[in-house]
């Protein structure tokens, strides 16, 4: 059974431009993905699908493939992450029986959770398994905005709950590991299926930088970590 893992990196970003190669604890925030998915022990092969020569290049010497450019037209804000990694499934030719999303803006991923999520769709003979962290606050406390400032909730519950430890554990997909049978994610086009399994990971390693905040809060945490103080 060979898997595929793709980093994914684009150059735009309207949130925060340049992410990918912020620096974030000394490295490019990309780079931490490449050495994570190197270390990682059930993927076969690691590439990065990009469409700047910059990160590509950033990515080589950290040790990562890239063997080819991603298209402009798949390097936009509206371009299905499903049509990028069969991109790159055809363009290596290759007969892989799983793939792999890495996102490089989850930078604290570690290897053991890359390796944790495949072998626990394995195990559970299920045709994907994704990374997800417990949400902060309930989604009883969430409401949309109407036009005129009124709350609308966010989902209709019967019981209030007062406390949020009154709540049952609520998780949302964290975006650090997509793993799933090829032949499966070709047909639904998604990683979320009734039959995909959630591993769990904990918030210290579940951040996906998308604006400075995340930023800031990955410097910190890893800081943190570094020092011993977070797993």
């Amino acid at each position: 059974m060979k898997t595929l893992g793709v980093i994914c990196a684009r150059s735009g970003s309207k949130g925060l431009p340049g992410k990918n190669l912020l620096d974030l604890g000394g490295k490019p925030v990309v780079a931490w993905s490449v050495e994570a998915a190197t270390a990682a022990k059930c993927l076969d092969r690691t590439i990065l699908s990009t469409d700047d020569v910059k990160i590509a290049d950033v990515a080589r010497n950290v040790g990562c493939d890239v063997p080819f450019v991603r298209p402009a037209h798949l390097a936009t804000d509206t371009a299905s992450i499903y049509d990028v990694l069969f991109h790159a499934l055809d363009v290596l030719e290759d007969d892989f029986d799983h793939i792999v999303l890495l996102q490089a803006t989850s930078p604290l991923r570690r290897a053991c959770d890359i390796d944790a999520c495949i072998e626990l769709m394995r195990h559970a003979n299920a045709p994907a398994a994704i990374s997800v962290t417990k949400v902060a606050k309930p989604p009883q406390w969430m409401y949309s905005l109407e036009t005129d400032g009124g709350l609308i909730p966010a989902i209709d519950e019967l019981t209030e709950i007062a406390r949020r430890q009154e709540a049952p554990d609520y998780v949302v997909p964290n975006g650090a590991v997509y793993a799933a049978k090829v032949a499966w994610l070709r047909e639904r086009r998604s990683f979320v299926g009734r039959e995909t399994r959630a591993f769990l990971m904990p918030p210290e390693r579940s951040v996906d930088i998308d604006n400075l905040i995340d930023l800031i809060t990955a410097r910190a945490l890893l800081a943190e970590m570094q020092k011993g103080t977070l797993g």
